[in-house]
């Protein structure tokens, strides 16, 4: 600005900005043009701060102060006495992956000190509109705004060019996948586009052991239900495929499937009827067949209850007897501890509880190891960041 030049009046702080919205592709794109995230697996939700004043909006404009007030309290740690900031509200695993599960664990328990907001973009700080500035720009000033600040607020590192390298390093670290963003392009509300997301989607064969009625104008069935053989030979329900299944494919299935129906369900237990992801299983509609089928499908990842998110079928795979897809449980369950015989005359006992510090020391087993080794889950580990970002170097 020139000497003597009037000062650009501040401009008034929106009231909620629609979000810029990512657009699905294949690959991720090479060249220096471009920056690169970790995909996070969370809420997108926008903070608001006017002068100490907090709010919390998601993508849709819906205030949720209310939900979080441990993340609303320390967002004036920003350098800023006004600001709107775009961000993921996540929660974090001890290895420092995030998981959507934790952040639906935390709202229901009311324990939202157990989620980190990670900051990604900077649009109004101190009445300045800063949209329409490079997005390198944006992010250089979000970098300095957090410098004051601490947990549960953390910035959203990037690398910049070396896509595919950053992309390969981080599905090796069983991240959700990437997000690549134009560094000299401006905010665009609601735009689905100039950021692009790739997903570290992983395949696998299952055995089919149903199909579900379909609903509305699809024909022939609704989704396959997948299962696999455990270490110990029982067939555990893995969850459902319905994408990726064109009407001819849906025909050929019906047809493969008609004949192996059976009254008989075939898993060792039934599978659960709700889930955080998906609509609920109604066994009604479910019509179950003899486990001979195998199908290959593509995946996002395991939930924490054992089930598989963001199911696409590719095919049956004729290659391969359903005998043999086994695999262990993803996420085993630790087994409850054995019932003490109590005496025929009972009684109190007179010990005095151990407290969880002295059993800790005094453990030897590789899970007290663990235990004492694990961070706080409301602090997310730089071993992902640094490690990620040392591989695409």
């Amino acid at each position: 600005m020139k000497a003597g030049a009037p000062r650009a009046r501040p401009e008034a702080l929106p009231q909620w900005i629609k979000p810029q919205l990512t657009k699905l592709v294949d690959e991720p794109p090479e060249g220096r043009d471009w920056l690169h995230e970790i995909k996070f697996d969370g809420y997108r939700i926008h903070a608001r701060l006017d002068r100490g004043s907090v709010r919390l909006l998601t993508r849709t404009g819906l205030d949720w102060t209310h939900k979080y007030p441990a993340i609303a309290s320390a967002v004036p740690a920003l350098g800023a006495k006004q600001a709107y900031v775009d961000r993921e509200l996540c929660g974090v695993r001890a290895d420092g992956t995030t998981s959507f599960s934790i952040i639906q664990a935390a709202s229901d328990a009311g324990n939202a000190d157990a989620l980190v907001f990670y900051l990604f973009d900077l649009l109004y700080p101190d009445g300045q509109a800063l949209g329409p500035a490079p997005l390198r720009e944006r992010k250089e000033r979000l970098r300095d705004l957090l410098s004051e600040a601490s947990a549960p607020l953390q910035y959203s590192d990037h690398q910049l060019g070396r896509g595919p390298e950053f992309y390969e390093k981080a599905c090796e670290l069983s991240l959700e996948g990437i997000v690549s963003k134009r560094v000299d392009a401006p905010y665009a509300p609601g735009n689905r586009g100039l950021w692009i997301k790739v997903k570290c989607l992983n395949r696998e064969e299952f055995v089919v052991v149903g199909w579900t009625d379909p609903e509305g104008a699809r024909p022939w069935l609704g989704s396959l239900l997948l299962a696999y053989y455990d270490p110990e030979g029982r067939l555990v329900y893995a969850g459902r495929a319905g994408v990726g299944i064109n009407d001819a494919e849906l025909g050929r299935l019906w047809r493969r499937l008609r004949p192996l129906a059976t009254s008989e369900m075939p898993l060792d237990i039934p599978p659960p009827r709700t889930s955080r992801f998906g609509s609920p299983l109604i066994l009604g509609r479910v019509h179950w067949v003899r486990p001979e089928l195998v199908a290959e499908v593509k995946f996002l990842t395991w939930t924490d209850e054992n089930l598989l998110r963001q199911v696409v079928h590719d095919g049956l795979r004729e290659d391969k007897p359903a005998a043999e897809v086994r695999r262990p449980v993803p996420h085993p369950k630790a087994a409850p501890p054995p019932r003490q015989r109590l005496p025929a005359e009972r009684h109190r006992s007179k010990r005095l509880p151990v407290p969880p510090e002295t059993f800790f020391s005094s453990c030897r087993t590789p899970l007290c190891r663990h235990a004492k080794s694990l961070p706080l889950i409301g602090r997310p580990s730089p071993t992902m960041r640094s490690s990620i970002s040392a591989g695409a170097r």
